[in-house]
């Protein structure tokens, strides 16, 4: 029975092969419960049950793991209108699972920071796209685990959340040349971590195949609240109509443009955090994604 054991260790990649092959989902509890129920049988009055049980339930609970981790690393897919705490809360989800945290959003920020200082118009398609050859924009994970964003070298993180350079990012980032260029820098990043991402089109161009699809999502003027007060504690304050204004025409331009409109994917799972707390809305995160993931 030990060696059974080992060679069920032993042959993961053979296990993963057939299931990739044949599409049979990772983990699948039901069957891990059967096999334990047909070992007890085997067993019978063995002085070692007890002992033997355990080591398969170690070894089928860390082969989960190990399946898992060779066949893709999990990669997991939020979108949502601006303001609806994306951001936030996926940070907080990704800390949670021990995944990595890629916002999507701050590099097209950054690319729009760099039109701003170039003085190129951000609608200026053309313009745009010729700043993209010498566009030296770097993603980095600082040592307090949060992501950097680099334009030139120097660490532009905190500039490009100014209000201007939203507008400007919204406005790159439909500029179907603009997506192109940066798509690899994001599957990069997927390939190689356990990711939650955010970006309008992450779930059908940059990762069609993601693991958990989420539309997240609130009311205008709960958007407008949250955004008004953060902008209060960095010291950037502005009036709660202005920003409620904003808001609006940003879900305007965001749901009309032609490069890839803000809609929810027809398999993503919907979480509308309109009255919710910041911790009730990260729970309803992570539930939602512990279930979907089966864990």
């Amino acid at each position: 029975i030990i060696k059974q054991l080992v060679d069920r260790m032993e042959c993961i990649q053979e296990i993963i092969a057939y299931k990739k092959q044949n599409g049979i989902p990772i983990l699948q509890p039901e069957q891990e419960k059967k096999q334990e129920d047909n070992l007890k049988q085997k067993l019978g009055d063995n002085v070692f049950e007890e002992e033997i049980l355990n080591i398969f339930k170690y070894i089928v609970k860390n082969s989960r793991k190990i399946q898992a981790k060779a066949l893709f690393n999990y990669n997991i897919f939020l979108i949502g209108f601006m303001g609806a705490g994306k951001s936030t809360i996926a940070r907080r989800a990704a800390a949670e699972l021990g995944f990595v945290y890629v916002d999507t959003g701050a590099i097209y920020r950054t690319l729009g920071l760099l039109a701003c200082r170039q003085g190129v118009a951000p609608d200026d398609a053309a313009a745009v796209t010729a700043l993209l050859p010498d566009a030296d924009i770097r993603l980095r994970y600082g040592s307090d685990g949060l992501q950097h964003m680099y334009l030139g070298g120097e660490d532009v993180t905190e500039s490009i959340r100014r209000p201007e350079i939203s507008k400007y990012a919204s406005s790159v980032s439909a500029i179907p040349a603009v997506r192109a260029f940066l798509l690899n820098m994001q599957r990069d990043l997927a390939r190689t971590h356990d990711v939650i991402m955010d970006g309008r089109d992450i779930g059908t161009v940059v990762l069609p195949a993601a693991d958990v699809k989420i539309f997240l999502t609130a009311s205008a003027e709960d958007r407008a609240r949250r955004r008004h007060a953060e902008l209060a504690a960095k010291g950037l304050p502005d009036c709660y109509e202005t920003v409620l204004a904003d808001i609006i025409e940003r879900d305007r331009k965001d749901t009309t443009r032609a490069a890839a409109p803000l809609r929810q994917a027809e398999d993503a799972i919907a979480v509308d955090t309109t009255g919710l707390s910041l911790q009730e809305s990260f729970d309803a995160l992570l539930e939602t994604i512990r279930r979907k993931l089966g864990q």
